[in-house]
């Protein structure tokens, strides 16, 4: 029975996606850490959101993105209980959205392109977090948080591609 198992290459394929998304958690939270005082702020420079665009390569790159952004949040935010709904929760709407419309879309630019404009638009997810607990003005607020994004998104488009090139993220699940 375990030799079946072996052959098939299910239980190391699913060790394999465990370890690959331990390590982009663990890669989100240590770029986070690194610009810890521009992560929070109400612009936003989150530098290891670039890491979202993981998702136009492999949608399973999906849960160890989360992790780092619940794990991000868990230990760096000043205001955890808001960050871990509504950071975690905009995290996993926009990635869902990327994944439902990368069907529909062919082309590595163009699924980064749409991913980008998801995050920035979601970012009014952002907004009610800053405005509920700080009392921030929304549209403002929700403005500044989605340059911040758009411009880390927009910028870690052509690292992550070039990074793709070396490193293949499409293949990182695959034997």
């Amino acid at each position: 029975m375990l030799d079946a198992q072996y052959t098939t290459g299910t239980s190391s394929s699913k060790v394999r996606e465990i370890v690959v998304n331990g390590i982009v958690a663990a890669l989100y939270i240590a770029v986070s850490a690194l610009i810890q005082p521009f992560g929070f702020t109400q612009v936003q420079f989150r530098v290891s959101e670039m890491f979202n665009h993981l998702v136009v390569f492999n949608k399973k790159y999906l849960y160890g993105i989360i992790l780092g952004v619940f794990l991000t949040n868990l230990f760096f935010s000043p205001m955890k209980a808001y960050d871990l709904i509504f950071g975690v929760g905009q995290s996993l709407i926009a990635l869902a959205i990327t994944i439902l419309c990368a069907r529909f879309i062919k082309g590595i630019w163009a699924r980064m392109i749409v991913n980008t404009l998801v995050f920035t638009f979601t970012m009014f997810l952002i907004a009610i977090e800053l405005h509920l607990a700080f009392d921030l003005p929304f549209l403002f607020t929700w403005l500044t948080t989605a340059v911040g994004e758009f411009v880390v998104m927009a910028v870690g488009m052509p690292v992550m591609y070039f990074i793709n090139k070396r490193v293949h993220f499409d293949k990182m699940f695959k034997f």
